[in-house]
């Protein structure tokens, strides 16, 4: 938890005021209950009219100054808890977009929502807490004991009754629910989890008529999660019958102690009224620090849990500035690039070689789990090489500062993602200075154009976060629009040509080539229609390159490659393939 007070330090002359404001506030309080003994033993004793007004008007004074210091207090651990909190949020999402992919496997997305939303709140909680109640408590506390034994020693004993009491409710109170705050956080994640999952999942679920079975499990989850929730609100609730048993029976114990002194000597009335005002302050301090120490522990593990995010070390590291000049013209070389995932048995990637140059398409086939979006992930680092060496235009890509590499890569995923905001902002996102006329270029490029010019407000229209508002091969045509406007050196398309017809996939790939011609293309597909016109095809099987060439070279010399073609074409259509490559290499 103290780990994350470095989060206070651009507030420190609002802390300071804050600690001013406080002290001043416990003094005003503190000095009421011996400006009101003194009324009763100097005033009312000796009917002393001008001593009682003058020293009730004085009393007024310190109330109203206690409540503009309390209001000042009030303001400042609000701000400086909502400042800590906002900053603590940006400091854990500053961390995760900056994760790799294995970083991030490391924590379930459910998890870093709930530490970056539910962690951060308990945690905001606690520090306005502290603030608010880490000086004042102690020092009222600390300052009403000195005061109540100097006003009557005779009762003081009963303080130490009061004191013991509470301190053993709030151990007791603590040892039962501590244990269950891990717990409840634990199912917090999971409730995120299946809550973000069948969000995403819904059509697949309604496909299966799986909507019973998922309620059964989240209503399973959600049943722990309430226990919980009842054991811990049970427990805590027993806090306030506690804290008034002890604090009424102090009250009596002092009323009924004071009654007995007075009979003795009456002038003890003022004496025996302020230790009842600072045995009261007592209990309200203890009751204060009671109800810290009991959301202590619950935002110690949500601290625990946001330090783990923040002091996680990054797999991957990056320089401040690139070692080293590129070459002019754009390549991508891997020489023997090995790849295993941690932990894994075996290899995904195993001596890969190959090299792609400027102005020619590079393409990967493979059967499914041959190692092709891997390897193409490794490029822009997504993955580190666990072997082997890749160079980015002549220079090794250890090499990079990081937004020197990823300016020079235009990237389009699998599955088209998009943001929410409009077809504009999508387009742009690589690139916010490009031209309007660039944009409609890109779009035009990725057959996007068309669409676009078809939705009532064109390039400004909105597009739902995750670009649900669009079908699937719209979403896929913006993302390569994406990634042509931003005019990058290499261009990776990951099977990004799977949800076009025959027809837009051939256009597409046609109006690619125009613009190119000095720039490296590599393609991931299944298609071999995709990929029969690149420049060098490279065949992965078993994450080992068992073929490099031309289509029709690859048809003759490679068996996994002819698989993947007569596995595509009727018996007929391969025959005349295999005829062709036959004339080609005999010529």
């Amino acid at each position: 938890m103290f780990k994350l007070f470095r989060f206070l330090k651009p507030y420190w002359w609002q802390v300071i005021i804050l600690i001013f404001a406080t002290v001043v506030q416990v003094y005003t309080t503190l000095m009421l209950p011996a400006m009101m003994a003194d009324i009763i033993n100097n005033g009312i004793m000796n009917e002393d009219i001008d001593y009682i007004w003058m020293t009730g008007f004085f009393m007024v004074g310190l109330t109203l100054l206690s409540a503009v210091t309390t209001l000042v207090s009030s303001y400042f651990s609000a701000r400086i808890g909502t400042g800590f909190a906002k900053d603590l949020r940006t400091a854990i999402f500053t961390k995760i977009i900056n994760f790799n992919i294995l970083d991030a496997k490391d924590f379930s997305t459910a998890s870093l929502i709930t530490r970056t939303t539910n962690d951060v709140s308990q945690v905001q909680n606690v520090i306005i807490m502290i603030l608010v109640m880490m000086l004042r408590a102690p020092l009222f506390c600390i300052i009403s004991i000195i005061m109540a034994i100097q006003t009557a020693p005779d009762m003081s004993w009963i303080l130490l009754v009061g004191v013991i009491s509470i301190m053993g409710s709030v151990i007791l109170i603590m040892s039962l629910i501590i244990p269950k705050f891990k717990i409840f956080q634990t199912y917090i994640d999971k409730i995120t989890l299946l809550t973000r999952e069948n969000l995403t999942g819904l059509r697949v679920i309604r496909a299966f008529n799986n909507e019973g079975l998922e309620r059964k499990k989240f209503i399973k989850t959600n049943d722990v999660l309430t226990k919980l929730l009842i054991f811990i609100d049970k427990i805590m609730e027993l806090q306030n019958p506690l804290i008034n048993i002890i604090f009424n029976g102090t009250t009596l114990l002092c009323s009924w102690i004071g009654i007995s002194l007075l009979s003795k000597d009456f002038a003890y009335l003022g004496n025996m009224t302020a230790f009842a005002q600072y045995v009261s302050h007592v209990m309200m301090s203890f009751l204060m620090m009671s109800i810290l120490f009991v959301m202590l522990p619950r935002a110690n593990v949500s601290a625990h849990r946001i330090n783990e995010v923040l002091k996680k070390p990054l797999k991957i590291s990056w320089h401040n500035k690139t070692h080293g000049v590129p070459d002019k013209t754009p390549s991508v070389e891997f020489k023997n690039v090995d790849f295993a995932y941690p932990e894994a048995e075996g290899k995904v990637l195993d001596k890969v070689s190959f090299k792609a140059i400027a102005g020619e398409t590079t393409a990967f086939i493979g059967s499914t789990g041959s190692g092709k979006s891997t390897l193409i992930n490794l490029v822009p680092r997504f993955y580190e090489a666990t072997g082997g060496e890749i160079l980015i235009s002549g220079l090794p890509i250890k090499d990079y500062e990081k937004k020197d590499l990823m300016d020079r890569i235009g990237f389009v995923p699998q599955r088209g993602i998009l943001f929410s905001g409009t077809v504009r902002s999508n387009i742009k996102f690589g690139a916010p200075n490009a031209t309007d006329e660039q944009m409609r270029k890109a779009a035009r490029i990725a057959q996007a154009e068309n669409f676009i010019e078809k939705l009532p407000e064109k390039y400004n229209s909105h597009i739902a976060q995750g670009g649900t508002n669009v079908s699937g091969g719209q979403k896929q045509r913006l993302s390569i629009a994406r990634a042509i406007c931003k005019n990058p050196d290499i261009y990776i398309f990951d099977d990004a040509f799977s949800a076009l017809d025959m027809k837009t996939d051939r256009k597409l790939r046609e109006a690619l080539k125009e613009i190119t011609t000095d720039a490296v293309v590599l393609i991931v597909a299944q298609r071999v229609s995709t990929i029969k016109d690149a420049d060098q095809i490279v065949v992965l099987d078993n994450g080992k390159v068992v073929g490099k060439g031309k289509h029709l070279e690859l048809l003759k010399s490679c068996s996994v490659y002819q698989e993947i073609v007569k596995s595509q074409l009727s018996d007929k259509e391969f025959a005349s393939e295999l005829k062709l490559a036959g004339k080609v290499a005999h010529a």
